[in-house]
């Protein structure tokens, strides 16, 4: 009993030291979470404003651009993959996986071959130990991505999907990532980049409306070639802030439940090792019980 005892103390106490840790990470997450969220508010202008501008372009001209043309030449396709580089999240990375596995699956069935470019160590390390080749990687920073790693994305991205087809060309690209809804809901996301479907600010004419007329300098495809590379950066951007901040939301409320759930093994172990106390005490008092009754008779 005594040995009983003694093993739950060093569980209380292996089990208060890790609430301590669960405890910090929570509110390192909670802390950081309002401004990630601050972040994401604050690009979204600009995206709205070079949507419009792009959405003007494209509507307003009929000259074909190569990031709006459907490339035929090649089967091959980009998936871009966003997760996390720390744990301690919940099940934040191990959805986008899944959601990247059947987004692949579905790809391969429909006999593409996929090129993985993947943001987040965790995702790296689980297809690096599957054997799967990544053309690309980005880590650091996932809770905090900065403009330069979506630059950096954004021109791999788009070298690839503009490379000739012997060159490794891509006739698409498509980015998985996790959607802020709220503090209790993150939704993994799939969403084709290339070839671009710019549909966002285009308005429908009626009949009494009269459609704006654009002189575009030095020419519409200059323009283009000018903007979508922008565009393409921006949505990105939002992209990898949106992640962010899912990622920090899943781990504020993992953590919280980790809190919980070790508060609850203390109690329970601290029921047992007043159990076993109780057990010693009693098995000693009937030890010396016994000892006395034999010495009187």
């Amino acid at each position: 009993m005594a040995g009983a005892q003694r093993v739950y103390k060093q569980r209380i106490k292996s089990t208060q030291s890790l609430k301590k840790m669960f405890r910090a990470q929570e509110l390192i997450a909670a802390s950081r979470i309002g401004k990630a969220r601050e972040r994401t508010a604050a690009a979204e202008p600009y995206a709205t404003a070079i949507t419009t501008a792009v959405s003007a372009v494209a509507t307003h001209t009929s000259d074909s651009h190569p990031l709006t043309s459907e490339r035929t030449d090649t089967q091959r396709v980009a998936v871009l993959v966003v997760a996390s580089d720390r744990g301690m999240a919940g099940a934040y990375s191990a959805s986008i996986i899944r959601e990247a596995e059947r987004l692949i699956a579905r790809l391969q069935e429909a006999g593409k071959e996929v090129s993985l470019y993947v943001a987040g160590r965790r995702a790296e390390s689980y297809f690096r130990f599957r054997g799967r080749e990544l053309a690309g990687t980005w880590t650091e920073g996932s809770d905090s991505p900065s403009s330069e790693t979506a630059g950096e994305i954004s021109s791999t991205l788009l070298n690839a999907f503009l490379a000739p087809a012997e060159e490794g060309g891509v006739a698409e690209m498509h980015v998985v990532y996790t959607q802020f809804v709220s503090m209790v809901s993150q939704v993994p996301r799939v969403v084709r980049m290339l070839p671009l479907e710019v549909v966002e600010g285009v308005v429908e004419p009626g009949d009494d409306d009269v459609l704006p007329l654009y002189d575009f300098e030095p020419s519409a495809e200059s323009v283009l070639d000018a903007l979508l590379p922008r565009y393409v950066r921006s949505r990105i951007f939002s992209f990898l802030l949106e992640a962010a901040a899912s990622e920090l939301a899943a781990r504020q409320r993992a953590m919280h439940t980790a809190v919980d759930n070790a508060e609850d093994l203390v109690r329970n172990y601290t029921r047992l090792a007043n159990q076993a106390r109780q057990s010693e005490i009693t098995q000693e008092i009937s030890e010396i019980v016994s000892g006395a009754d034999a010495l009187a008779s």
